[in-house]
């Protein structure tokens, strides 16, 4: 068998291997979460997020909305360094993002089946 041959099966048998994957997996939520950043914003997202009164009075006086706190978690950074993350129970995140151009910090409790985001405030700059 010639080595264009060869090549011929091999490429249509890759093909149809990508052609039955994109058929199972099509509409799955599948993602790569495997950085620390990732996998604690990932868990935070996916649990019931509750409002401390220091960051309720936060949100209505800036008029911000469930959705921009959610989205803030889920696309910003964890400052590890200033987590608290030696408790047992519910540890303490740091997680840094931007609103409208200005510089946030929100600080979340995580717990096993409760977010509790404890403050939110701007930052000032230096």
């Amino acid at each position: 068998m010639k080595f264009t041959q060869r090549l011929g099966y091999y490429l249509g048998g890759f093909g149809i291997g990508l052609i039955i994957l994109m058929f199972f997996l099509n509409g799955k939520d599948a993602s790569c979460d495997y950085g620390p950043n990732a996998r604690t914003v990932k868990n935070i997202s996916s649990k019931p997020m509750v409002y401390s009164n220091n960051s309720s009075e936060f949100i209505k006086m800036n008029k911000l909305d469930s959705t921009t706190i959610i989205n803030l978690v889920k696309y910003g950074n964890v400052d590890f360094s200033k987590s608290d993350t030696s408790k047992d129970s519910c540890n303490i995140y740091l997680i840094e993002n931007s609103y409208k151009e200005k510089a946030l910090e929100l600080s979340v409790k995580n717990c096993d089946t409760i977010a509790t985001l404890l403050k939110i405030y701007y930052v000032k700059p230096i």
